[in-house]
């Protein structure tokens, strides 16, 4: 059984912005719910809820010629919110007193103070989920592994565009660094107050 310390603890919800939701339509209602669910289940356990979001500054300073994946973005105007996390998906529900991590890259502690906060706040464990599998959650998943962070992996509340290598990876590969759970087991979890180190 899934057993958490919810001083220790903290939710990643990453890239769950609407301009990347919108991009899976297949099944992202349902997710986002789960998601919702997710948070709001680990806000009343008094988790800290941290919401990673692709963010850039005007111009996109940040980006790179040389970065397949965001040189795509410079000029069209996406990923500037102001402030950051105002594009969030509404379906999450994030509030004022959530935690917003900009990240320039795929990966959620690349540049960013993340790994400061957790540590900050004596965080040993990360419960991680959003959108794509394949991009934030595994680059997250390896860092924070390397880190030496307890990781726990939502599972259905990740998507990938593409269902087998969504499959393949949690069942697969994430399962090498982490513990995958649905929605419900943690949940389940958290309102039982389970506590320790467990599985």
């Amino acid at each position: 059984m899934l057993a958490l310390a919810p001083t220790r603890t903290a939710v990643l919800a990453m890239d769950l912005q609407a301009e990347i939701v919108s991009r899976f339509a297949d099944g992202s209602v349902a997710l986002l719910e789960r998601a919702a669910m997710t948070i709001a289940a680990a806000r009343k356990a008094g988790l800290p809820i941290i919401h990673v979001v692709v963010g850039f500054r005007p111009g996109y300073p940040e980006v790179s010629p040389h970065n397949a994946s965001f040189s795509k973005v410079v000029g069209t105007g996406k990923f500037i919110a102001s402030p950051p996390g105002s594009d969030l998906a509404p379906a999450i529900g994030a509030r004022a007193d959530d935690i917003v991590v900009v990240k320039h890259r795929v990966n959620a502690f690349a540049g960013t103070d993340l790994d400061m906060i957790l540590r900050a706040r004596g965080v040993d464990t990360i419960v991680m989920f959003g959108l794509a599998t394949s991009g934030v959650v595994l680059s997250t998943l390896r860092h924070a592994a390397d880190a030496d962070y307890r990781c726990v992996v939502v599972e259905d509340c990740c998507g990938d565009a593409d269902a087998e290598v969504h499959r393949v990876l949690t069942e697969k590969v994430f399962v090498r660094q982490a513990s995958v759970v649905a929605a419900s087991e943690l949940v389940a979890a958290l309102r039982t107050g389970s506590t320790g180190t467990g599985s």
